[in-house]
């Protein structure tokens, strides 16, 4: 099969993003593993101009919206970089189970490494206005909801629902279009 038709057609402008983890194994259950994409993110911020306008952490992908001077690149570290850290947490803890999926169901191509973490592509779609960023970010904020996790957006934790309504979140998001 090859490799995704969505692109980050315009670099430095709003992408819709989507990262799965292979087989959509059930990783990001604890703090701990959310803290690493958390934690991603806020040194993305401070150091390669990602401007984080939303998100939301489910059990096995998130979604968000980001801009960058060079979203792919950004992207490709925030996927190299928690994979590593993901798959360290899972060894810690001895998740056998889960590490032994992730290294059976890698793509044969990866000779390079012995597990993958993410499926390959983030699914970009460009966020070209204030009515479509709108759009994505209440997708984003209701995808618990529509899981039956919540009954309201701001009231799951891995979100950025809360900001938007005011409230402290757990990471800063920008958000003027």
């Amino acid at each position: 099969m090859g490799r995704s038709r969505y692109t980050i057609t315009e670099p430095s402008k709003p992408h819709f993003l989507t990262c799965t983890v292979l087989e959509w194994l059930p990783v990001f259950t604890r703090p701990d593993a959310v803290q690493i994409v958390l934690d991603c993110w806020r040194y993305q911020q401070m150091h390669e101009g990602l401007r984080l306008y939303g998100y939301v952490v489910l059990e096995n992908h998130l979604h968000f919206v980001a801009q960058a001077p060079d979203l792919g690149k950004c992207v490709s570290s925030f996927k190299s970089f928690t994979a590593r850290q993901l798959l360290a947490l899972l060894d810690s803890r001895k998740a056998t189970r889960l590490l032994d999926r992730l290294r059976f169901a890698k793509r044969a191509h990866n000779t390079d490494r012995e597990f993958q973490f993410w499926q390959e592509g983030s699914h970009a779609e460009l966020v070209f206005s204030e009515a479509v960023l709108k759009e994505k970010l209440d997708y984003i904020h209701r995808n618990p909801v529509k899981r039956g996790y919540v009954d309201e957006p701001e009231h799951w934790r891995y979100s950025s629902a809360r900001n938007y309504l005011g409230q402290a979140g757990l990471i800063e998001v920008f958000q003027r279009w």
